[in-house]
């Protein structure tokens, strides 16, 4: 096998990845047995999560393998220009924390399709729950299940298929154990591992290259651009401005995979202070993610074209043997993450919204629990199927289809959303008619862009985060449209009750991220 890092694992990497792998399956049994012994479900955590378990669980989801390997790849051709897809997060979190967590948190809700369906009733919350389990199949389990089958791909040299297989059933056995609990514990540990690593690293790599100012002299000068002018080929910055709130609102604010955590806080406070968490680790995105790969640049520019290679070049050129198990270790972490509370979130909208809602309402803890697990493991099958058609996409980088397959699917999520927390007119027929058809004719376009007629071929395409708005912009209005029109409208089938305020602490802190992140940007755009 022609393999690098293959070729560099001793014993003693294979038996840290066995003992890793071990203690995570331990944990999850030991969570799984306290559950039963208290009557919980696999899917709110029994509401008992602190702010340090929701941000590294969020992070956790958020990250994936695919920060390690997409933010160095994007690094490695384009320098920082990626650090606006974590710094510009800032406004979407501040958003879910302080106007969406208030309101699900005061309406007592589990799911974000349970949430609508409180508002619009039984039909929006199917067809919901429906569209919310294809988003995670798509842009969670398959995207993270195709990040890290590259990087088994990269480490082992087998094919997509076998590697994603192996993924998910490790993933999938210990989201089964131990739900939403165990992953939230876990993900504490695996999230301070993924940092000491990575910002190791980084470290050795600035040694190699000569320090911090020799690597500015030897990138070029828009390496250290956040904002790119509006004719750039890549990320101009009217796509970025336009485009990516499209996706973050959809992903931050709307995604039960990454609001399943707030809605399992203790409290408010704790879930926003968490969401607040969040916003700093991802502040350390360019040391993280984005460093290794401009250095990777400097160092082994004969990479070219390959650029998803660059994190692994550098672990395998800058690690000492040994310490190859330890980074494998992370990529396990960050999987188990990502896959374990995707997995949870699917099991959770289907038990809650389709089987209990419509099938069995009867259902006690013991039938919701085996559900889950059922749902579970198809989506495991399901997710493997999708993973290998997104690998056959031509013509793009990881981190181009990541983003432009969230972009595709998020404009219905961030209409419907967005009008029913900021305008009360809004009816239930231009929400079921934005999910149902609105949600068809963004993916049909997506599919056009991605598979029929490929951007690298079809030239004429407009930037894919351009066009996420310019779906967004048309069923937004379309939207309204049906809801000015409407004679019979049906609006608010349930208010929630009174919204908790946010304290003093979570809006100064907010602040304070909020200039940290103002900063950043003043810095990275004079150069």
């Amino acid at each position: 096998m022609n393999n690098t890092i293959y070729d560099k694992l001793t014993a003693l990497d294979f038996i840290i990845v066995a003992a890793y792998l071990v203690i995570l399956l331990v944990i999850g049994y030991i969570v799984s047995v306290k559950q039963s012994k208290k009557n919980e479900t696999l899917f709110m955590a029994g509401n008992s999560l602190n702010w340090y378990n929701i941000g590294f669980n969020m992070w956790g989801t958020n990250v994936g393998p695919s920060s390690l390997l997409a933010f160095a790849s994007i690094g490695y051709t384009t320098g920082i220009v990626a650090g606006n897809f974590e710094w510009y997060a800032f406004v979407f979190l501040l958003l879910l924390a302080i106007v969406f967590a208030p309101k699900y948190i005061a309406s007592k809700v589990s799911t974000m399709p349970e949430y609508m369906g409180k508002r619009y009733g039984d039909s929006t919350q199917t067809i919901l729950a429906w569209y919310a389990m294809v988003k995670i199949l798509v842009s969670w389990l398959s995207l993270g299940l195709f990040s890290g089958g590259v990087l088994v791909r990269q480490i082992l040299g087998i094919p997509m298929w076998q590697s994603v297989t192996v993924l998910v059933i490790f993933s999938g056995i210990f989201t089964y154990a131990g739900g939403l609990k165990a992953i939230a514990k876990v993900n504490v540990f695996q999230m301070i591992l993924l940092i000491v690593v990575s910002l190791t690293l980084s470290y050795l790599g600035l040694q190699k290259v000569g320090g911090i100012e020799a690597l500015i002299a030897k990138t070029p000068s828009n390496f250290w651009n956040l904002v790119r002018p509006a004719d750039d080929a890549h990320y101009p910055w009217p796509a970025i401005l336009l485009g990516y709130p499209v996706a973050a609102v959809a992903f931050f604010c709307t995604d039960q995979s990454m609001v399943q955590s707030v809605l399992g806080a203790k409290n408010l406070e704790q879930g926003q202070l968490g969401v607040n968490f969040i916003g700093w680790l991802k502040v350390m995105a360019l040391p993280l993610f984005i460093l290794p790969g401009i250095l990777c640049a400097v160092l082994y520019p004969e990479l070219g074209e390959n650029s998803d290679l660059a994190y692994m070049t550098m672990v395998t050129n800058l690690f000492p043997s040994g310490m190859n198990g330890l980074v494998i270790c992370v990529m396990i972490a960050v999987l188990v993450a990502t896959i374990g509370s995707s997995l949870n979130a699917l099991s959770t909208v289907f038990t809650n919204d389709i089987y209990v809602k419509k099938m069995n309402p009867a259902a006690t803890i013991k039938d919701q629990i085996k559900v889950g697990r059922i749902t579970i493991g198809v989506g495991c099958i399901v997710s493997i199927l999708i993973t290998v058609a997104i690998d056959n996409i031509k013509g793009q980088n990881l981190f181009n289809i990541f983003q432009a397959v969230l972009g595709f699917l998020a404009p219905s999520l961030s209409v419907v959303f967005l009008l029913s927390i900021f305008w009360k007119r809004t009816t239930k027929r231009a929400v079921n008619w934005t999910l149902s058809w609105g949600s068809a004719f963004s993916l049909f376009v997506g599919v056009l862009y991605l598979w029929i007629f490929p951007a690298d071929v079809y030239t004429a395409w407009p930037h894919f985060l351009l066009i996420s708005f310019y779906i967004f912009a048309v069923l937004m209005l379309t939207a309204i449209v049906i809801s000015l029109v409407d004679k019979n409208p049906e609006t608010n089938f349930e208010i929630e009750s009174e919204v908790p305020k946010t304290s003093k602490k979570v809006k100064l802190l907010f602040g304070l991220l909020g200039v940290t992140i103002v900063v950043l940007y003043l810095i990275f755009n004079f150069n």
